[in-house]
C-alpha cells in the first residue's frame, strides 16, 4: 500500500507540471517554441504508458498517464492547429 501512495504522489507531481503549459497555450494559442517532433513522441510514449498501466492494472500509472495524455494531447492539438 505505501508504494501505491508514493506512486500516486509521483503521478500527481509529474502530471500537474503540465497544467501551466496547457493554460498558457490555451490562452495565447501560441506554440511556436514547442517542438512538434518532441510532443508527438512524448504523447505517443504517454499513451503507451497508459496502455501498459491498463494491462497490468496499476492505478498510479493509469491515473497519471490518462491525465497527462489529455494535457499533452491538448498542447499537441494546439501545436498542430496553430503551428
Amino acid at each position: 500500500m505505501p508504494a501505491t501512495f508514493i506512486g500516486l504522489a509521483a503521478a500527481f507531481c509529474t502530471t500537474i507540471a503540465f497544467l501551466p503549459q496547457v493554460i498558457k497555450t490555451w490562452r495565447t494559442r501560441s506554440t511556436k517554441d514547442i517542438s512538434l517532433a518532441m510532443f508527438l513522441v512524448f504523447t505517443t510514449g504517454i499513451f503507451l504508458w497508459l496502455v501498459y498501466g491498463v494491462i497490468i492494472r496499476d492505478v498510479p500509472l493509469i491515473t497519471a498517464n490518462g491525465i497527462t495524455f489529455l494535457l499533452s494531447g491538448t498542447i499537441l492539438y494546439f501545436k498542430l492547429r496553430h503551428g
